[in-house]
């Protein structure tokens, strides 16, 4: 096993005395290839190129002297430390982080980043990061080949957002390009970058232009990752019908917001949204939200309840099931009415969740038979809710049949 291991972050500065004194003592370096022909790489050292890291942890952990890795940045920010402190490995290290690319690009802007959320794209999860940026005012994406601003500006289509896109930082090809999100496909960029998404209802970037809303930024926080007023001013979940417009009891959204389960990194449809009462909740679980109605009044008061409750909502004005062919692919769907034919077109976009509630038997019956035959296994549930006034006297009673359906 190497002697010494010592990972050292590289971001375009010289070397710190620390890194410089442990490059001289190496006898192996593994690291980029730009990383390589730096020149305080010694040259009697052993060379490995950064391909997989557990092949180069391997041969590291046979080697027999003092082992150096370079990487971009703070490598112990989802960079290589995490892999060579893996326990099949054995390895002790050292780390001598440089700035990280995303706080560098948050620099490059000009804003802070203590309210960002930070995530990584690539193939496998280039669609929850495009959830992260619909669902969240300030998002910083790691991009990736095939995982980079082209990408998540066609996945953003009906989401405005700006894109600060930051190429080669720390390089003398360093790059930092402002665009709307609609005008980022027009362009070839530069892998890997970091890519800044702002935008939406609760936060504005200085210097930054078409950002609406109130800026989160005035007041600082106390928790890094997130506006510290999330999820609202109001405390609690599934809050009376009357904070939004009355259409569905709090009772039964409680018990579909149970079911469909959102959370950072999913997609939520809301279909016939009526008052937007079940696509706020979801919203302020970290969810990105479709809301989805006939009604263009509807639309606007769930656009004006999302700008009050400070969410990210994207609301779609059409009919279902034919509005949902261009919609991305969700994760849950909540149906406001049950009906069978949009749960049979719900159930062919596979979301691990369908929930609905039916006022009568029959219409249970038809949509429990549509999510069966769709793959689904389904929960059925009778829901009493029954309010009282001051004097503990029945005011209003609602009885639903709720259904959900789990993907199988």
């Amino acid at each position: 096993m190497a002697d010494r291991v010592t990972v050292i972050g590289w971001d375009g500065s010289p070397p710190s005395d620390a890194a410089r004194a442990a490059l001289n003592a190496a006898t192996l370096v593994a690291g980029a290839k730009h990383h390589l022909a730096l020149p305080d790489v010694p040259e009697h050292a052993e060379r490995i190129v950064l391909g997989s890291i557990e092949i180069a942890a391997r041969r590291i952990v046979k080697h027999r002297g003092s082992a150096v890795v370079l990487a971009d940045g703070d490598p112990g920010f989802f960079g290589v430390v995490r892999a060579l402190r893996a326990p099949e490995h054995g390895l002790e290290i050292e780390v001598i982080p440089g700035v990280s690319a995303v706080a560098t690009a948050f620099a490059r802007a000009g804003m802070p980043w203590d309210d960002a959320r930070v995530v990584v794209a690539h193939s496998r999860t280039l669609r929850r990061a495009v959830n992260v940026c619909r669902a969240y005012p300030k998002v910083a994406v790691l991009t990736a080949p095939g995982a980079g601003p082209v990408e998540l500006s066609l996945l953003l289509t009906g989401v405005h957002r700006t894109f600060v896109i930051c190429e080669a930082l720390g390089t003398d090809q360093e790059e930092v390009t402002v665009l709307t999100s609609d005008n980022v496909a027009d362009h070839i960029w530069r892998d890997p970058n970091v890519v800044l998404v702002v935008g939406g209802t609760t936060s504005t970037a200085p210097g930054v232009t078409g950002l609406g809303g109130q800026s989160s930024e005035r007041g600082g926080g106390w928790i890094a990752g997130r506006d510290p007023n999330f999820p609202g001013p109001v405390r609690g979940w599934a809050l009376p019908s009357t904070e939004y417009g009355g259409h569905t009891s709090a009772q039964l959204r409680a018990f579909q917001l149970a079911r469909l389960g959102p959370r950072t990194g999913d997609l939520v449809w809301d279909i016939g949204s009526a008052d937007g009462a079940v696509a706020v909740e979801a919203a302020r679980f970290g969810a990105a939200v479709i809301a989805v109605d006939k009604d263009a009044d509807a639309c606007d008061w769930i656009t004006a309840t999302g700008r009050r409750t400070g969410v990210q909502l994207q609301v779609v004005h059409g009919t279902a099931p034919a509005v949902l062919d261009d919609l991305p692919e969700p994760d849950a769907v909540r149906i406001g009415h049950a009906d069978a034919e949009v749960t049979a077109a719900c159930a062919a976009r596979r979301p691990e969740r369908i929930v609905t509630d039916a006022d009568t038997r029959d219409e249970a019956e038809a949509v429990s038979r549509a999510l069966e035959e769709g793959g689904y296994d389904v929960e059925r549930a009778l829901v009493q809710s029954v309010e009282l006034d001051s004097e503990w006297v029945e005011r209003e009673r609602s009885v639903t049949f709720a259904l959900c359906g789990t993907r199988r």
